[in-house]
């Protein structure tokens, strides 16, 4: 059977190719942007991509039949196979895209169908030809179509879902053209058109001519041709908004770099998710001092072998991974192993899916803030602790002052008792020589009171403290297992202080030297001089010190050591006034008390005395007491004090020795009394008295009576510097032989000696 002999134009072939190509080159173009995008633009894409592709195959095979031409036969097409021809590209094309940007592995199956539905377009458009002639195919060239265009389907989806550049992708775009193409003439060398009855087709056909053909088959090359120039398009502008944004965001990062780099006084690290240095400011090189060699080395460097060992550095990662932050303070190292102390802020770096990408640590040196807190920290509770002293100090001197009162009654009433007790019963003599012993005891006990508190009656004078620490090795004997040892300079400055409370100061602290060597040990008496390097050059003192080689304290018990009434010793076994008395001498005669111990490691006091411009050293040892014989004059003598005992008790010691005693409880009656009386010789006062004091009385008689003697009697220190030497003093509590010592004193009868210095007071 013969069949019709067909020509091609080969001009619309040409187009033909050209279309498959700008088709094939769009689509690639518009599913690397499906690719990269998601939501509804990847599907927005994904349909571009997919039109460009089935109708760019769908123009190029139409235009290709418009090149198709037989001799003598008119040709036509369906519009419902026509139509159909267009939409089965492009549904398999997008299907095919979608389903391999979703899984990769779907390729050869998505090209295989892909290229079915091409094949499937092509025949469907073939089948809506409608001629004078009937249409065959040679099996052989069908499948060879078939095959082509299965082909160029896998490689298309292939190149789609690569990286490729543009010239690539055009390159990839005129290949599969020519495939496409070849696929379609092909599929054309297949077919064989057999004549047939021209009247029997022309009254059975009714299609498209090639014309409105032509017409429609130019607006899908429009509209592709639209797409591509819209990518295009769509692809400048983003370049351009990315150029934009690029440029503005390398200015911004610029700036802060500039930012970053030029804060000198913190140091600022980027760290890798796994606390590696990624890069750092000038401020971390200069704070830390390594260089670029530390980058990509763990942090860790940065902290002490205490806080590596105890896993802080991987602690306050996790917390700022946890938290989103984490700040911290504690020591730091530099790379030439010197110590700070380092505030450090650790903050999360996420990206915006929410996993960390690293983090950033800020670290400033804050060793000078810390040294001015704990300056001030000391200087609190220094504040605290002097007004927690100067408190019990106030408490205790007035209780000292008390008690004095009480113990001049009990000693004067228990020394005139002795006198009048029948000589011919031992046991009671014996009864009352231990109540005085015992009033003693509480004497001593007061003037320790008095010292902690800083209001002790001292008498100052230039001490060697050499000669006085010699002076009293008879008191520093203790038990055999107990050694002392002194070591002294020869020219060792002599000092100003009260030799008598001194030498209770030293033997208080060998005694608690003792007490803290139960087994036996060492006793070391010690002096040097010393500068105090807070005040002037001329500021010097001698340190005399007493350390032991015993159990030592803690911390916690050398803070509390100075305080009044603390004491280790146990219930009944020591008062806890013995270094308080130590710390107030030596605050009162200018110095200071410093301890130094350690647990297993003994204690060490040191008394800091300041050194005597005056080179006379008097001697001012206690002479026994010589027994009390009554006055070589009688003299009318006025007693004031507002306690009772007090004032019976210094009145009837004085009527003992002879005297005419008058009695007043308070300065107004005193006063009262001076003025309705012709002779007063001498006026007893007690210096604290409510209403009026004992210089307040003083100076009144002396307005009144000028010539009086007074004679001021205290316990207590708290007298104005101004006036205190100028009345002679008779501390409490005192003995028959101290008021008869001190009012011959008074009278001048004899020289003064001791702490007794009669002044007449001024007149007014």
């Amino acid at each position: 059977m013969h069949h019709h002999t067909a020509l091609h134009d080969p001009v619309l072939v040409a187009l033909s190719v050209l279309i498959a190509a700008l088709a094939s080159y769009t689509a690639l173009d518009l599913a690397t942007r499906m690719r990269a995008a998601s939501g509804r633009a990847r599907r927005s894409w994904l349909a571009a991509a997919a039109i460009a592709m089935g109708g760019g195959i769908w123009s190029m095979h139409f235009v290709g039949m418009l090149a198709f031409n037989l001799a003598g036969i008119e040709i036509s097409y369906d519009p419902f196979p026509t139509l159909l021809s267009l939409v089965i590209p492009i549904v398999v094309a997008a299907a095919a895209f979608a389903v391999v940007g979703r899984r990769k592995q779907a390729l050869l199956a998505s090209g295989f169908a892909m290229g079915l539905g091409i094949a499937g377009m092509h025949y469907t458009g073939m089948a809506a030809m409608r001629m004078a002639a009937f249409l065959a195919y040679d099996l052989r060239w069908v499948v060879l179509s078939i095959a082509i265009a299965i082909s160029a389907s896998v490689v298309a989806l292939w190149l789609a879902f690569r990286n490729t550049s543009a010239v690539q992708r055009l390159f990839a775009g005129f290949v599969m053209g020519l495939a496409i193409s070849g696929m379609h003439y092909a599929a054309m060398e297949g077919a064989m058109f057999l004549p047939a009855d021209p009247m029997a087709g022309r009254a059975e056909h009714v299609g498209v001519g090639q014309a409105p053909l032509a017409f429609v088959l130019a607006g899908i090359t429009i509209l592709i041709l639209s797409i591509g120039i819209a990518a295009a398009v769509y692809d400048r502008a983003s370049a351009e908004r990315a150029q934009r944004e690029a440029g503005a965001l390398r200015r911004s990062e610029e700036r802060f770099r500039l930012l970053v780099e030029g804060i000198a006084d913190h140091a600022i690290f980027m760290l890798d998710p796994d606390g590696r240095v990624g890069n750092w400011n000038l401020g971390a090189r200069r704070l830390m001092g390594y260089g670029d060699d530390v980058v990509g080395t763990s942090y860790t460097i940065f902290h002490t072998e205490e806080d590596c060992a105890a896993g802080a550095p991987a602690r306050a990662l996790a917390e700022a991974e946890r938290d989103g932050k984490c700040a911290i303070e504690g020591w730091r190292v530099r790379k030439d192993g010197s110590r700070f102390w380092a505030e450090a802020t650790i903050v999360s770096v996420r990206n915006d899916s929410g996993a960390i990408t690293g983090f950033a640590k800020i670290v400033r040196d804050v060793s000078e803030r810390r040294r001015a807190q704990e300056a001030l920290d000391r200087a609190r509770e220094a504040l605290t602790m002097s007004q927690k002293m100067e408190t019990i100090g106030q408490l205790t001197g007035g209780v000292a002052h008390d008690f004095n009162n009480l113990l001049a009654a009990v000693l004067g009433s228990l020394e005139l008792l002795k006198k009048r007790l029948p000589p011919g019963d031992p046991r009671i003599q014996r009864l009352v020589d231990n109540a005085m012993q015992g009033a003693q005891r509480g004497a001593s006990l007061t003037q320790r009171m008095l010292a902690f508190a800083r209001k002790q009656d001292l008498r100052p004078a230039v001490v060697d403290v050499r000669e006085l620490v010699h002076g009293m090795a008879s008191l520093l004997k203790f038990e055999a297992g107990i050694r002392v040892e002194t070591l002294f300079p020869m020219d060792l400055p002599k000092v100003k202080v009260d030799a008598n409370q001194l030498e209770l100061a030293v033997l208080n602290l060998a005694v608690n030297a003792r007490d803290a060597m139960p087994d036996g040990g060492l006793i070391t008496i010690a002096a040097r001089e010393e500068r105090d390097g807070g005040g002037p050059p001329s500021n010097g003192y001698v340190a005399l010190s007493v350390s032991d080689s015993g159990c030592g304290m803690d911390d916690q018990t050398l803070k509390h050591a100075q305080e009044p009434f603390f004491t280790t010793k146990g219930v009944g076994k020591g008062t806890g006034l013995g270094l308080s008395m130590v710390h107030g001498l030596a605050e009162q005669s200018g110095g200071r008390l410093v301890l130094k111990s350690r647990p297993g490691e003994g204690t060490t006091a040191d008394i800091w005395l300041p050194i005597a411009e005056e080179t006379a050293v008097p001697d001012l040892r206690a002479e026994a007491p010589a027994p009390v014989s009554r006055a070589s004059r009688q003299l009318a003598v006025l007693v004031v004090d507002d306690d009772l005992l007090v004032l019976e008790n210094t009145a009837v010691m004085l009527e003992d020795l002879g005297h005419t005693v008058l009695e007043a409880r308070s300065g107004e009656e005193a006063l009262d009394l001076l003025r309705r009386t012709r002779t007063i010789d001498l006026v007893v006062t007690d210096y604290a008295m409510p209403g009026m004091t004992g210089l307040q009385l003083a100076s009144a008689v002396a307005a009144e009576r000028p010539g009086t003697v007074i004679l001021l009697s205290s316990g207590y220190a708290d007298i104005p510097s101004d006036t205190q030497s100028s009345l002679p003093r008779l501390p409490k509590p005192f003995d028959q032989a101290a008021l008869a010592k001190a009012v011959q004193a008074a009278m001048h009868e004899e020289e003064p000696t001791g702490s007794i210095v009669a002044f007449r007071p001024k007149s007014a």
